[in-house]
């Protein structure tokens, strides 16, 4: 009988030569959709920083024009970004890479909230209580300028201004025909921001930052550009603001709608289930999420009661308010006071950064008050890579008590920590690292206020109050934000629950309310995006006991990027699976 072992040895040589051909083919087939995948958000990515050139945390060079804005150019971005997705959807998400599958949930997710603000025409409406397209300009005037020509584009951007507000104009008279625009009464006093342009004189402007100390820009040239800049301030930058000023007060602000719900508007319910998914990443009924404010809350409160007891308060809980409110010793004397307390809270998180993450990013913030322009409308605090901009206008309404929480959300390790660890991500497409969804930004901001407790950052018990006010404020915003929108409360209904379970002060909650009137579903991204993050880390905790740990959990979570809320908890998921193990193993 002949040995059967060359055979079978022969036999088993085939059927690995086979499975190592089909593993071959299986990767070249992934590699190519892949290639294919990449091809397609590469070109948009090109495309789409062609369309908006420049912005608020860009990291691009000045740009020489402002974004055209006029009707067909918004028909073209909807056309384009339709046909996307259309490519993206024609690739089965299946036949990608595991990392690839990522970026194809992340994009796919971003070209469809694009998709719908075009074709809800978002952009006839350009302007609410917190922001406007002629304040945005600023931000640009006020970034670092590090060459000759940032400063020679920066004029050129200047010259282009009277074109691209008279294409906004069109837009918002476009709008106002259907009915599509901010409630009125939010809009009331926002002139101010334009007559701060147009009654300056050039070299005390807004436009004029930039020009005021040119480091690297030789004296000669600086004397030159200094010449122009004023030129084109004066000749064309402030008679465009004086036309907008004119078209606010005559045409618009009268022609701007008495209503508040964003269900008033034309397609309301369908538009307000669009920002819903836009803001929090999630298909959620209006009704659902109202109901979970109301519980959410009602547990907080509970937990505030318990810390107003901590401080030795024995009135009852609109009595601290009122003392919260009043008390001189809750308040900064100076603008220098208040900044140099967040700059103090800022100096402490970095003594204990190490211990609750293994990446730190490289760069750094620093802390400025809130431009003088702004600030009468303006939030306490906005932060992103470089700066953390704190409100010092009016400070018997900046307590003391809420800073820690402030300065956590909007600093570090909040906004201005966790961009740059996402800028900082190299191998990552453009479109994760450079975009910002809420849901996961603001989520994040509002999970570093808690974990500042677990940190040690509030020293007392009126800090720690002031945490749970500010937790309790998102909530709020998931009840306010959802009654004013889809139950037809009015905006005093509003003012009233905030006052109620807020210790947030009198003219901040005016602020919040009109911005939440003007910004439907945008205040329903801190809480759900915060909830997300704190079940993932429970459950995480849960699986993995002993092997959890804390700064390999934070670094996955920020070396995705701002990312939707299903892929945030897909990532944890994976993290469970892996043991806990987080993107830099030697960092742990």
């Amino acid at each position: 009988m002949r040995d059967p072992r060359p055979y079978a040895a022969g036999l088993a040589l085939l059927v690995l030569g086979a499975a190592l051909a089909a593993g071959c083919s299986r990767e070249s087939r992934q590699h190519a959709a892949d290639e294919r995948f990449r091809a397609i958000y590469a070109a948009e990515w090109r495309w789409r920083k062609e369309q908006m050139p420049g912005g608020e945390d860009s990291t691009e060079p000045i740009a020489d024009r402002l974004p055209k804005v006029d009707a067909a150019s918004e028909e073209q971005r909807r056309a384009y970004w339709e046909e996307t997705l259309r490519k993206v959807s024609a690739i089965p998400r299946d036949s990608l890479s595991p990392a690839s599958q990522v970026n194809y949930d992340i994009y796919r997710a971003q070209l469809e909230v694009l998709i719908d603000a075009q074709r809800f025409r978002d952009f006839e409406m350009p302007v609410n209580s917190d922001s406007t397209f002629w304040t945005d300009l600023g931000y640009t005037a006020r970034r670092p300028f590090r060459t000759l020509i940032d400063y020679q584009h920066w004029i050129a951007q200047m010259r282009d201004i009277p074109r691209y507000f008279d294409e906004q104009m069109n837009e918002m008279r476009a709008g106002l025909r259907r009915g599509f625009t901010p409630p009125r009464v939010t809009l009331q006093g926002r002139d101010a921001s334009i007559t701060a342009v147009s009654n300056a004189t050039p070299e005390a402007g807004l436009f004029y930052t930039p020009f005021r100390d040119m480091p690297g820009i030789a004296p000669a040239q600086q004397a030159a550009l200094r010449t122009e800049a004023v030129s084109v301030i004066r000749d064309v930058v402030q008679p465009a603001y004086v036309k907008l000023l004119a078209f606010m007060r005559d045409e618009y602000l009268p022609g701007t709608r008495t209503t508040l719900a964003a269900e008033a508007l034309p397609d309301g319910k369908s538009y307000y289930r669009a920002k819903i998914r836009e803001y929090t990443t999630l298909d959620m009924d209006p009704e659902e999420i109202h109901k979970l404010g109301l519980s959410e809350v009602a547990r907080l409160h509970e937990a505030m009661l318990e810390q107003m007891r901590a401080t030795g308060f024995t009135g009852d809980f609109a009595a601290f308010l009122h003392l919260l409110r009043t008390d001189a010793r809750f308040y900064a004397q100076t603008p220098q006071e208040l900044l140099m307390r967040a700059a103090w809270i800022a100096k402490v998180f970095d003594g204990k950064a190490a211990t609750y993450f293994g990446y730190l990013p490289r760069a750094r913030f620093t802390i400025k008050p809130v431009p003088d322009d702004l600030a009468p409308f303006y939030t306490a605090g906005r932060g992103g890579p470089g700066v953390y901009l704190l409100n010092t206008y009016d400070l018997p309404s900046r307590p003391l008590y809420n800073l820690t929480a402030l300065t956590l959300h909007e600093s570090a390790p909040g906004h201005a920590f966790q961009i740059p660890i996402a800028m900082e991500q190299k191998g990552q497409p453009e479109f994760r690292r450079l975009s910002y969804i809420s849901a996961y930004g603001e989520g994040w901001a509002l999970y570093c206020e808690r974990l500042g407790d677990e940190m040690g950052m509030y020293e007392t018990p009126y800090d720690r109050f002031g945490m749970l006010g500010y937790q309790i404020w998102r909530a709020v915003r998931l009840v306010v934000d959802t009654g004013v929108h889809a139950q037809g409360w009015t905006r005093e209904q509003a003012l009233d629950y905030m006052r109620e379970y807020t210790a947030l002060p009198e003219r901040e909650i005016g602020t919040e309310v009109d911005r939440y009137i003007a910004w439907p579903a945008q205040a329903l991204s801190y809480y759900l995006g915060e909830r997300t993050i704190l079940e993932g880390r429970a459950r995480a905790e849960r699986a993995l006991g002993e092997h959890f740990n804390i700064r390999a959990f934070h670094d996955a979570l920020l070396e995705l990027g701002s990312v939707p809320l299903p892929v945030l908890t897909a990532r944890i998921d994976r993290f469970i699976a892996e043991g806990g193990k987080g993107p830099y193993p030697d960092l742990e």
